[in-house]
């Protein structure tokens, strides 16, 4: 049942009591805050929070990497003062980008009006969210049925000449989709293209929101697009602070107005960083809000009487962890999975096809089933029912590209690394995907379709030749024991005994000394073998665990120094790659040795245009020693590579390949986000590394 438009306001003035009660609730932090930046104090948050904030700002190219140069290294700071000197960079210069992505932050809100009594009412504002999706306050759209007697106007502002601009309408259909919450003051609805149109995002574009940290800090600016008092589109552009972050909610002062419910709050990279959704009154002593007269507000003195002290906003991120947890439809559910990866709403599972049965008694048959994202009907594999594999579950093998994509002449090939045994192929598929199309889209280059993708999968069968060589060693269960233990184990059972020189050389790289009182300054003492120093180095360096350094070296040594490893890996993946056409290589982690390998054993009639290594222990000459075609070498036949590198990974400490003997290369040193600094999707997620994938795919 529709709510009626007297309980439709006071919901407004609900939200805006609450919000004001939040106000009061902070008045110590606000206070604290607000005393640090009298006293010059730019941004008065948490070190870690302001290292985040920068790491973001760079990655999300908010600044010159000229202009941080010239500045940060002009003298000597500290990594904090860094921090803090590039989030304001970011706020004194501009980038010429800053005001052309402004006007495709813009063109996404649209004025919300309302149809009552013959009339349309402007009502307030929405932005959109996904192709079909568009976002805005509860107390907005708080149902169903009042959003049905709703629509959004695109383009209800003036243009560049201060002329009226052609205004385009299009009906909410809340039937299709619709949620919301009172608590958190928002509501996302579908919007219906106009009669055989596309969708609305794929006229005006859409906001990608980001459930990940590091969009805002304390101090900083905030950028305001609506539709003020039902107005055509205006903007309160950088002339306000942000004063206090809550759980769920943000106080900043902006020059807002009433109409401004369910506009976009944006930072200065214009990723939207909160739902505005009120304004907060100032009160008296029993509770009573004020007019700007210091007099108490009665009903019928309007909103524009209130003296507003300051404004509130939902954070997005609190909001889209609320709809991940909405229990929803398939089709629902996929609906919010458009918004993006970065929101964390892709849940989306591809199954394949159940399995025959086998009746009791019977020999195990063997059964073809179609191969998830295959299209072509020759592309089966076939497999025993009796396997690891019961029926209806997904299988886990390499995955083909459907035959359409680029126009079946070329194909992008993703080769992954160790430890994936326990993940689907086209999960990692689709995860992949989602980190390049986040670098497309910074990139401002047109995303790709995860089906358009082979996915060789060699995890299983690693895993399995790995697990029966850790079957033989002895009574130590690798799961109880440390890190340092365990690589003893591995280096006992190293098949050229080469394992303990890997460690050593990788610590070397990362700076230990070799010899002197100074080797084991810093880690304690029960040393456990030689091997803890090199090992606990490494991990003090980077943004790897010892685990992780330690098995990662084991599964490297055991592919090149075992050739029944070795060529297991490789026939996996010769089962799912392309025999012809244009091949772009993209392979992380192990995947990169694996890969330089593979380019010995392609069919004539396949050419590699392009190679990417991401995150490569290619640089440790204990790894390219032992290639196929070994030491430093230009990769076969391949026309260009780019290897790609973060200096906290400690799996690319050999990196950047600085050996001429590589040949030509482009070496992309980039900056992965905390705990992520060996993540493929973070790698892929760098606009510089996904515009030089997508620049040499004709479609």
């Amino acid at each position: 049942m529709s709510v009626t438009d007297r309980s439709h306001k006071g919901l407004q003035e609900q939200a805006a009591a609450e919000a004001a009660g939040r106000y009061e609730d902070s008045a110590a932090e606000r206070e604290r805050v607000e005393g640090r930046l009298a006293a010059g104090v730019r941004f008065p948050d948490s070190p870690d929070a302001l290292a985040v904030r920068a790491d973001r700002i760079l990655d999300r190219g908010g600044l010159s990497p000229s202009a941080v140069v010239a500045d940060i290294h002009r003298e000597a700071m500290d990594l904090p003062d860094a921090n803090e000197r590039i989030i304001d960079l970011s706020n004194e210069l501009q980038a010429w980008s800053f005001l052309p992505r402004g006007v495709r932050a813009g063109a996404t809100v649209a004025r919300i009006t309302l149809r009552r009594d013959g009339r349309e009412l402007p009502h307030g504002t929405g932005f959109l969210v996904s192709p079909r999706l568009m976002m805005t306050n509860h107390h907005v759209l708080p149902d169903e049925s009042f959003a049905r007697r709703c629509f959004a106007e695109f383009n209800a502002q003036v243009t560049a000449d201060n002329l009226p601009d052609t205004v385009v309408r299009m009906e909410l259909d809340p039937g299709t989709f619709f949620a919301a919450d009172r608590r958190l003051d928002f509501a996302l609805v579908a919007v219906a293209p106009t009669l055989d149109g596309p969708p609305p995002g794929e006229v005006f574009g859409w906001n990608r929101l980001s459930v990940q940290i590091g969009k805002l800090v304390l101090g900083e600016k905030v950028n305001i697009i609506g539709h003020p008092s039902g107005r055509l589109k205006e903007i309160a552009l950088r002339d306000n602070a942000v004063l206090v972050r809550l759980d769920d909610f943000v106080h900043y002062t902006t020059d807002t107005e009433p109409g401004n419910s369910g506009s976009p709050v944006f930072n200065d990279q214009w990723e939207v960083v909160a739902l505005h959704h009120s304004g907060v009154p100032r009160k008296d002593g029993q509770g009573r809000v004020l007019r700007k007269d210091g007099r108490p507000w009665q009903q019928g003195d309007g909103d524009d009487a209130i003296d507003w002290v300051a404004n509130e906003g939902v954070r997005i991120s609190s909001v889209l962890k609320h709809l991940a947890g909405l229990e929803l439809d398939p089709g629902r559910r996929a609906l919010l999975a458009e918004m993006g990866p970065d929101t964390g709403l892709d849940r989306a599972m591809a199954t394949a096809p159940a399995l025959p049965t086998p009746a009791p008694g019977a020999q195990p048959e063997r059964a073809t089933a179609v191969v998830p994202g295959v299209t072509s009907p020759s592309a089966r594999v076939t497999l025993s029912t009796a396997g690891s594999e019961a029926a209806g579950q997904r299988l886990r093998v390499g995955l083909r590209a459907r035959g359409t994509a680029f126009d079946g002449r070329q194909h992008l090939v993703f080769l992954h690394g160790r430890d994936q045994q326990e993940n689907y192929p086209d999960d990692l598929r689709r995860s992949w995907t989602a980190g390049l199309n986040r670098g497309l889209t910074l990139a401002s280059m047109p995303p790709l379709d995860p089906e358009d993708v082979w996915f060789p999968y060699y995890g299983t069968r690693l895993h399995d030749i790995v697990s029966g060589r850790e079957s033989t060693a002895g009574p130590i269960g690798l799961d109880q024991v440390s890190a340092a233990a365990a690589a003893e184990v591995f280096a006992a059972e190293s098949p050229t005994g080469s394992y303990e020189r890997l460690l050593h050389e990788a610590a070397a790289r990362a700076g230990m000394p070799q010899n002197g009182p100074a080797t084991t300054e810093g880690f304690g003492s029960g040393l456990v073998g030689v091997l803890h120093r090199p090992l606990s180095w490494l991990a003090a360096r980077s943004d790897l665990d010892e685990w992780t350094i330690a098995t990662f070296l084991r599964d490297v040594d055991l592919y090149l120094g075992d050739s029944a490893v070795r060529q297991a890996v490789l026939d996996s993946v010769m089962e799912t790659m392309p025999t012809s056409g244009e091949l772009v290589l993209v392979t992380h982690s192990l995947g990169t040795v694996v890969g330089m390998d593979l380019l010995t054993r392609l069919p004539d009639g396949v050419d590699p245009v392009l190679l990417v290594t991401a995150g490569s222990p290619l640089g440790l000459d204990g790894v390219n020693e032992r290639l196929l075609t070994r030491g430093p070498h230009q990769p076969p036949r391949v026309r260009d590579w780019v290897n790609v590198w973060c200096p906290t990974d400690a799996v690319a400490i050999g990196c950047p390949l600085e050996d001429e003997r590589w040949g030509k290369l482009t070496q992309l040193a980039v900056s992965n986000g905390r705990d992520r600094a060996h993540k493929m999707e973070e790698y892929l997620g760098h606009p510089k590394a996904a515009r030089e994938i997508r620049g040499v795919l004709r479609a």
